[in-house]
């Protein structure tokens, strides 16, 4: 059993994939985008085992993949991601070339890969590419460590177009404050018939570029970027891209770029990761940061023309630093911590109250299915639990990567694949 930390507040209380040609819209099972079908790392499986065996749920396949930190999308039969051929244990040496991979779900054999030229940024901490490629309308985007921006079709790998922030919008090559500089972290999120994404430099903090041909749809914003993927969520039925930028998040008109409304949370360095969680029934949204940003949750309150930011608490000790997090319900589930321990807690995300604290665990990236919780832990732990405001039931727990895991796990159906910076598996986490 984990040690537990007393509560510090009484609180009451995706299948089998088919190898067919890939379709425009998202199939049950499908995982196109950051955090899945809906972006918040929770999917719709059913039939997920209630405990694994000594020896961890069956393996269906595993193989060398690379370095690097992008997760993996699946859809129709197959899987997409990046790596960077590495050292032993992804560490030096890395060669300055940066490869987009097609696997087929069934076995982990290759479909097709397509390699460019990527120079080697400060990899001390984890080699790129970073970020998770977006598969919308029949296209495959991705961005590399260089803000290499791809398009592919997704059956044949042919690039449909491809941009360079840094060379074709004068892009700053890496983040501005940032002690760390491992390279982008971008991340192409889809909106209509543009993809959003944080470019940086001046009047360009965000972009809208088509996704037929990459041309600029809009461009807005001199302030600093950041690595978190940008979001869309509807206030009093208005839509806004939330853009958790270097020291501010902001709303934006995801149509015009328009800034509707800003508020200040700085983390020091420019290192922020997370899509900001909005409950949009309380209009109360949560943003966390590592370092010194700590927490904070706002509501958002529409007062005719304009949108005010009302701050409901704030706590820098909460830091979620670069791994996600879960919203189920009122609560906020997360690994809270910046070392090599962390504690895994559970906060009331309107209240900020603690309902209860839980240590044993490093941190981890969180996918939610069928009632029960993922936890892939950066030492290489697997995890299967079950979160409440009331408390934690670890139902199982086994070994599975051998280096440090910072790749949030994919889950479809009742297979998730997961991978570290040596090796990707499919595991069959269905009850047997």
């Amino acid at each position: 059993m984990r040690n537990a930390i007393p509560s510090l507040l009484t609180v009451s209380t995706v299948l089998c994939l088919l190898a067919s040609p890939l379709s425009a819209g998202a199939q049950e099972g499908d995982w196109r985008q950051w955090g899945g079908p809906q972006g918040d790392f929770m999917v719709e499986s059913i039939g997920l085992a209630e405990a694994w065996p000594d020896t961890g749920p069956p393996e269906l396949w595993s193989r060398p993949l690379g370095a690097g930190h992008t997760s993996i999308l699946v859809a129709d039969g197959r899987l997409f991601t990046m790596y960077r051929e590495a050292g032993p244990g992804g560490g030096a040496p890395w060669t300055p070339t940066e490869s987009v991979i097609a696997l087929d779900a069934m076995s982990g054999d290759t479909l097709w890969e397509y390699s460019y030229a990527s120079k080697n940024q400060d990899f001390d901490q984890g080699a790129g590419p970073h970020a998770t490629p977006l598969l919308t309308d029949g296209r495959l985007f991705t961005i590399g460590s260089n803000k290499e921006l791809h398009a592919f079709d997704p059956e044949t790998g042919d690039v449909l177009w491809s941009k360079n922030l840094i060379t074709d919008f004068g892009a700053p090559p890496l983040l501005i404050r940032s002690m760390i500089k491992p390279g982008s972290g971008i991340t192409p999120m889809p909106y209509k018939d543009t993809i959003l994404l944080q470019v940086g430099g001046p009047g360009q903090s965000v972009m809208a570029l088509r996704q037929s041909d990459g041309e600029v749809v809009w461009k807005s914003g001199s302030f600093l970027v950041s690595h978190s993927p940008v979001g869309v969520i509807t206030v009093s039925g208005r839509q806004h891209a939330v853009v958790f930028a270097g020291q501010a998040v902001f709303g934006m008109d995801p149509d015009t770029g328009e800034v509707i409304w800003a508020h200040a949370h700085d983390a020091g360095n420019d290192f922020n990761f997370q899509i900001p969680n909005y409950d949009e029934a309380s209009g109360v949204l949560f943003i966390s940061s590592g370092y010194i940003g700590g927490s904070q949750a706002i509501r958002l309150v529409p007062d005719g023309d304009i949108v005010r930011t009302e701050l409901l608490w704030e706590d820098r000790q909460l830091r979620f630093t670069f791994l996600n997090v879960l919203k189920i319900g009122d609560f906020i589930y997360g690994t809270n911590g910046q070392g090599a321990t962390a504690i895994l807690t559970a906060t009331h995300m309107e209240s900020g109250e603690t309902a209860w604290r839980e240590r044993g665990f490093s941190r981890a990236s969180l996918v939610y299915g069928d009632g029960k919780a993922i936890l892939m832990e950066e030492d290489g732990d697997l995890s299967l639990v079950r979160l409440s405001p009331n408390g934690l039931e670890t139902l199982a727990t086994t070994p599975l990567f051998a280096t440090r895991t910072w790749t949030v796990p994919t889950l479809a159906g009742t297979t998730l694949y997961a991978r570290d910076r040596e090796r990707i598996v499919a595991l069959d986490l269905g009850a047997q």
